[in-house]
């Protein structure tokens, strides 16, 4: 694994948002792309472990409650691709501070998100300042590079 991908290789922080809700997706992508974020996200749990490769992202960010396997189940199988990828965890779940802290994750965000304070946890887990861009994330696994931001369900063509 290639470490200097973590955090901060040379060009802008890459993130991958796994969230169901569409429109959250929509709207943190929108917001993380103004901040000057390259993001790529997915509604489908599944797709986004099964597209995730070691190093090709800085920093996930992690809906618990998904279809089929919720966010820990998942969080289990992106540390067994990336055991140092960095994961905020996001949820409408009350009471989920100590299983998140047991679980290792960088930081946990309850719904509705605090903008500000989430901006902070990525800006300092990905190195802080947003440089020039570079290469995207692929589309593969049917990840959409967040240019304009739009959504694809697993039913969508």
């Amino acid at each position: 694994m290639n470490l200097s991908n973590h955090h901060r290789a040379a060009g802008r922080p890459r993130l991958l948002l796994v969230d169901d809700e569409p429109r959250v997706c929509a709207a943190l992508a929108g917001v993380f792309v103004s901040e000057g974020y390259e993001v790529a996200y997915q509604n489908d749990g599944e797709d986004a472990v099964g597209g995730l490769r070691a190093g090709e992202c800085d920093l996930v960010l992690l809906d618990l409650n998904m279809p089929c396997k919720d966010g820990w189940e998942r969080l289990e199988q992106i540390r067994a691709i990336d055991p140092l990828l960095p994961v905020i965890i996001i949820t409408a779940r009350p009471d989920q501070h100590s299983k998140a802290a047991a679980a290792g994750v960088a930081a946990l965000m309850e719904k509705p998100l605090d903008i500000p304070s989430l901006l902070e946890a990525v800006s300092r887990l990905t190195g802080g300042t947003v440089e020039e861009p570079r290469a995207g994330l692929g589309a593969r696994a049917g990840w959409k590079s967040v240019t304009s931001v739009t959504s694809r369900r697993k039913d969508q063509p």
